[in-house]
């Protein structure tokens, strides 16, 4: 079976030039943590996602704390919020480029690469690089449990 069987197809996604305030209220709308940025021709050319929108403006040294015992008081970044220049920029200042896997790519592939780069979801492309769908790893754990 493949990715294919068990993606999401209907993907809200968002192009270049939408500003990040725009891609930050889609975010809460549809309650996602992530959005394809594709170009005129659907085709997909970046990422971005709610952890780039929240670590816009924080202190650096928050962005990289793994153990959040560390930091004994979060008041002063708990009032940090992305200014309205910030806002404005287009989310090509901030996508990130994309793993993706086409949509013939075996599920436990597709599985073990999640795994491998710690994402819960996947873009799906077409041989062109079109988005197809987007793949969950929960999606695909249930679709290999059922085979």
């Amino acid at each position: 079976m493949t990715v294919a069987k068990c993606m999401k197809r209907n993907v809200v996604s968002v192009h270049a030039k939408t500003t990040i305030r725009e891609a930050a209220a889609i975010l809460v709308k549809k309650h996602i943590g992530m959005l394809p940025v594709v170009d005129d021709d659907e085709k997909l050319i970046g990422v971005i996602g709610m952890r780039d929108m929240l670590t816009l403006e924080l202190p650096d040294f928050v962005s990289f704390v793994a153990d959040v015992d560390f930091v004994h008081d979060f008041g002063a970044v708990e009032e940090t919020r992305p200014s309205a220049k910030t806002l404005n920029k287009t989310v090509a200042s901030l996508m990130k480029s994309a793993f993706t896997v086409e949509e013939d790519c075996g599920l436990l592939r597709a599985y073990a690469l999640m795994l491998q780069h710690n994402l819960h979801d996947m873009p799906v492309i077409s041989k062109e690089g079109k988005l197809m769908g987007i793949a969950s790893r929960v999606d695909i754990g249930v679709a290999i449990l059922s085979i």
